[in-house]
């Protein structure tokens, strides 16, 4: 059992005032009993007595934890576990949840240990806790740094077990409930973190129930007049003449369902009061402009009768156009299922109606918590229901392995939290749900990573489309694939999910770790010799504690990671060089005074064996400065950007220049290979007399010189007697670039063909 004193007792505030004349002892009693276990026990009769011990056990642990503390209500906080644990046992949660949800403070706000609840609960209980207890606030990083690294733990411990995530939904639930009882200034961060975080997951997980009450609690807090003008309006109105409209509705269908013998439930349900203000804060509607405030909920015993009542209320009703949606043929993500059609009733009103079976209704308010709500039952449906759910909390682990931090983390997940959901087909039928805006390469990775890693092409209903076309419901996607191919980085401009684009950067980063590499090392070797030693120290014992200091001097962990920031300009290749040079001198290394004044005199005159060779074969870390776009042949220089990898600019370039005069130690050797890859790209202008056919007679030439049309762009001014070409072509080296302005400047028509030269 653990000490009272593990947890120093908060100083007690003012007395809660008692209401309608209570006196303090009656409030007293009331704090107890809602402190004992006897508020719980009521709740636990589907488990075993052993289970219902061990929730006992964990109960009284987590009573001495919290004895002292108190809530800003003035309640033993020990109230907030016990009603935590009350809302799992509405979903039926097993005995070790129900520990977890008494215990989920006690590693937060006390000093007990993971290794104190392994020992006492078991591992799975005290896994359960840790997913749910926050990190240690660290003083280097923000608020929204630390609330980031909070949910990728409880996300990534959700994935594991889903029961976390369901104690902390329940967690959040009891603290909006209470919300009124904390400083007013908490308010409004608490009730948008609800809203944008804990209300999207809890209907990623079909929990409907929690996903409006945390909703319209949020904004109950958020905007306090708001919602009590609007709760003021619903009111009149529910005690208007169309309560009567409503119950004549409901009269009118129990009829007919009993003129038939279906036997059915019926129920009435209201608009949320946070759903009436979206509704009329998107659609710049007033409040009697909102005409479907009440719906009726009708269960039935089959699937089949489903349908059966849909037929029924339009021989009753006229159905609104577009209203009518079968979840049922077509589940949501998170496995809702029903039949929605809106109704036109008496007096204009139109009316929601919702069909759905007693194990559809289950799904739809408790969604993943109906594993527990049903497990005593044959849970094979329903465990196919949740299929895609399942699969959601699977990919976060995927997501987790492919990001570096937790905000990046957070960022992809909440993609996935606010899907206004399209269905398409695979070519074999196979139905597929995505995010509304969705594109061919996020249906790709949906399908497999290497499927995405390799497309190429695609089909929408058997016609060629741009990868990055959004796909519409009803849409038969083809993906044509190629293994050589790989991730475009222009890819993550249009790509919704998640999924996608925590693949992409994956593959992206992985590139940008490994490519580099070579590339740093020979311009840490290059600097080194400017500092008069020849070559880098081997990386072994001996010289192991030499790159340690380097490392710590440079702030990286690895030294490929060095090198890597080298070539994306984050370091700077002459410092470290000249840090190395002091730390190798201290091992016992002596500089070559002649490879130093020859390194130091000649390295921006002559290449060293340092330079860096260029061939066209680079991807990521290599870039050719769009500004005037040098080809081999050219006289080049090296400029590594902050953080932007070698760019590689004509030595005439003015950007160059500017970038030289401001900052010329950023600036390295560079040098072309004699065998090229590829073809580079450059810019031409061709000056032309204006007439018939005399674009076609240029671009005629420019492929007889075999250079290759990458755009064509023209003055806008086409009355004009000359204009001006300009083509944006690829060719091998400077020589072809010349053959090329010959053979033009021999064209008829041309008057002058010169290459692009970027705007100083």
């Amino acid at each position: 059992m653990v000490p009272p004193s593990i947890c120093a007792p908060q100083p007690r505030p003012d007395p809660a005032p008692a209401q309608d004349g209570a006196a303090p002892a009656a409030v007293a009693a009331a704090n107890a009993a809602a402190a004992s276990f006897t508020a719980l026990t009521s709740r636990l009769d589907y488990l075993d007595a052993a289970s219902i011990e061990q929730v006992r056990q964990a109960y009284r642990f987590a009573d001495e934890a919290h004895l002292g503390q108190l809530r800003d209500s003035g309640e033993p906080y020990i109230t907030h576990p016990i009603a935590v644990a009350a809302q799992c046992t509405a979903w039926k949660l097993d005995a070790q949840a129900l520990m977890a949800a008494l215990l989920h403070d006690a590693m937060e706000d006390c000093d007990v240990t993971k290794a104190n609840l392994i020992d006492r609960f078991g591992a799975p209980v005290a896994e359960l806790v840790d997913g749910l207890t926050k990190l240690d606030h660290l003083p280097i990083i923000t608020r929204e740094e630390n609330q980031a690294k909070s949910f990728r733990k409880m996300l990534l411990a959700t994935a594991r077990d889903v029961r976390v995530i369901l104690i902390k939904l329940a967690d959040r639930t009891h603290n909006m409930r209470t919300l009124s009882d904390t400083p007013r200034s908490k308010w409004a961060r608490i009730s948008m973190e609800t809203l944008e975080i804990y209300a999207p997951i809890a209907h990623r997980l079909g929990l409907d129930q929690t996903y409006r009450e945390l909703q319209d609690l949020a904004f109950r807090h958020l905007h306090p007049w708001r919602h009590a003008t609007l709760d003021k309006a619903v009111s009149k109105l529910r005690n208007s003449r169309r309560r009567d409209l409503l119950q004549k509705v409901q009269t009118e269908v129990s009829a007919a369902f009993t003129k038939i013998g279906m036997k059915v439930s019926l129920t009435g349900r209201e608009k949320t009061l946070y759903a009436i203000y979206q509704k009329m804060k998107l659609k710049h509607l007033g409040f009697l402009q909102v005409t479907d405030l009440y719906g009726f909920r009708i269960i039935v015993p089959t699937v089949t009768d489903c349908y059966t009542a849909l037929g029924v209320l339009h021989q009753m009703y006229q159905p609104v156009p577009g209203r009518f949606k079968d979840y049922i043929a077509i589940a949501k993500p998170n496995g809702y299922q029903s039949l929605h059609t809106t109704l036109v009733g008496p007096s204009g009103v139109n009316i929601e109606f919702q069909m759905r079976t007693d194990a559809m209704h289950a799904i739809a308010e408790s969604g993943v918590a109906t594993h527990w709500l049903y497990k005593s039952q044959d849970t094979e449906g329903i465990s196919a229901e949740h299929l895609d759910t399942h699969q959601w909390l699977q990919s976060l682990l995927d997501i987790q392995n492919e990001t570096r931090g937790a905000a990046e983390f957070w960022e992809h997940v909440k993609v996935d939290l606010f899907p206004d959901t399209v269905y398409v087909l695979t070519p074999k039928s196979l139905i597929m749900a995505l995010p509304r805006g969705a594109t061919v390469v996020d249906f790709a990775y949906a399908i497999h990573s290497n499927v995405g890693d390799h497309t190429t092409a695609a089909k929408i209903n058997n016609e060629q489309v741009p990868l990055r076309t959004e796909l519409k419901n009803g849409d038969t996607v083809q993906v044509i694939t190629d293994p050589a191919s790989t991730p475009n980085p222009a890819w993550l401009s249009f790509v919704r999910t998640g999924q996608a684009r925590s693949k992409i950067r994956h593959y992206l980063k992985t590139l940008a770790q490994t490519e580099p590499q070579g590339l740093g090392e020979k311009l840490l070797a290059q600097a080194l010799r400017a500092e008069g030693l020849e070559q880098l120290p081997p990386v072994d014992a001996t010289t192991q504690p030499l790159w340690d200091k380097l490392l710590r001097f440079t702030g990286n962990r690895t030294r490929n990671e060095l090198l890597t920031d080298l070539v994306l300009g984050k370091r700077i290749a002459s410092i470290v060089a000249k840090r190395l040079m002091i730390l190798m001198t201290e091992h016992g290394h002596r500089p070559d005074a002649l490879l130093l004044s020859r390194e130091r005199y000649t390295s921006h005159e002559t290449l060293s064996q340092g330079s860096v060779t260029l061939d066209g074969s680079e991807t990521a870390s290599i870039q050719y400065a769009p500004c005037c776009r040098p080809v081999p042949g050219d006289n080049v220089v090296g400029y590594l950007g902050h953080g932007e990898g070698l760019a590689v600019h004509t030595a005439h370039c003015g950007v160059a220049k500017r970038l030289q005069h401001k900052d010329s130690e950023r600036f390295i050797a560079v040098d072309w290979s004699d065998e090229p890859t590829r073809m580079f790209e450059t810019g031409v202008v061709v000056t032309v007399t204006n007439g018939k056919g005399v674009l076609a007679r240029v671009a005629g030439q420019l492929a007889n010189s075999e250079a290759d049309i990458t755009h064509v762009g023209m003055d806008d001014e086409v009355a004009m007697k000359t204009i001006d070409l300009r083509f944006s072509i690829a060719v091998h080296d400077r020589t072809h670039l010349e053959t090329i302005l010959h053979n033009l400047r021999h064209t008829p028509s041309v008057i002058r063909a010169a290459r692009m030269t970027p705007k100083v």
